[in-house]
């Protein structure tokens, strides 16, 4: 089956948003960090998503960030913009603001806290693919939206709405993947690092990646050793990132042990934002043993 949102395979990182020693966006160090993925090889940037702490930055600054993101890419690579909100208005609003900067197309979550019915999940996003000529890749997160968007809902509105173009699969489920794979024409993308080889492997196009902000080359080279039909580098790529993704990811909530890894590499983004808090020292001296395992440090 013909995949609509093959123009997001690959690599696709979910960017940090960096934060100055006040707490304000870092604009100077958020263009750094698209030269540095452009010089790396990444085929997509994607702002202010979970990794970007788009819950806690104001309005304003969500569409600045995307307005940046999309200017400094400059064409060198693809912006897929985090637009989601629980407020289908709101969702409509951001979606439209990422189209007049540039945005190559929206990543859009479940509509969160409010639990919706699958009928309004699909009508939520079915008013935003009717009224912003933008291609839209859902994004299934369950463990933060509190409710999932069930594979045949996400049939439904694949059918129903032609710019919903892929999905960005957060669930943990294979089988919920291959149900989409099997029923519908969505691109879909790894949404957890630590199962993008299986999902490339059940017919998923590729990643929205955290573990790329500091390693995106060997992400990369994973993905395309799959496509390749090198399936024994692909392996050996995934064993080594394993670990990283496991004990890096796995200290704490996204994206604080990220932030805390990209300072430690000599690329200081800044702290989180309450209510995320930054590693215990504990913590701290756990990510430094796990960056030097992997040779970062």
């Amino acid at each position: 089956m013909e995949r609509r949102g093959e123009f997001f395979s690959g690599l696709s990182v979910a960017l940090i948003t960096p934060m100055t020693a006040d707490g304000s966006l870092d604009e100077s160090m958020l263009r750094k960090l698209i030269d540095f993925h452009a010089e790396s090889g990444t085929d997509c940037l994607v702002p202010v998503g979970t990794t970007g702490e788009s819950p806690t930055l104001s309005h304003d600054e969500h569409e600045r960030v995307i307005a940046v993101t999309c200017e400094h890419s400059a064409g060198r690579m693809k912006v897929m913009a985090g637009t989601g909100s629980n407020s289908t208005a709101e969702a409509v609003r951001l979606t439209e603001s990422a189209r007049q900067a540039g945005a190559d197309g929206a990543l859009m979550v479940a509509p969160y806290y409010n639990k919706p019915t699958q009928e309004g999940f699909f009508q939520h996003f079915a008013k935003v693919a009717e009224t912003v000529d933008l291609p839209i890749v859902l994004y299934n997160i369950p463990g933060r939206t509190a409710k999932n968007i069930e594979p045949d809902t996400i049939c439904r509105i694949a059918e129903a709405c032609p710019s919903v173009v892929a999905v960005k699969e957060s669930t943990g489920s294979m089988d919920q993947a291959s149900q989409i794979l099997s029923n519908s024409p969505l691109t879909v993308l790894s949404g957890d690092d630590s199962l993008t080889l299986p999902l490339l492997a059940l017919g998923g196009s590729g990643v929205v990646s955290v573990a790329g902000n500091i390693v995106p080359t060997d992400v990369r080279a994973m993905i395309t050793a799959w496509q390749s039909g090198d399936i024994a580098q692909a392996q050996q790529l995934h064993h080594k990132l394993f670990p990283l993704c496991r004990d890096m990811l796995g200290l704490s909530t996204n994206p604080i042990p990220v932030k805390a890894a990209m300072k430690m590499l000599g690329r200081d983004c800044g702290d989180v934002r309450l209510p995320l808090t930054p590693l215990t020292a504990a913590e701290l001296a756990t990510l430094r043993a796990t960056l030097a395992r992997y040779g970062l440090l």
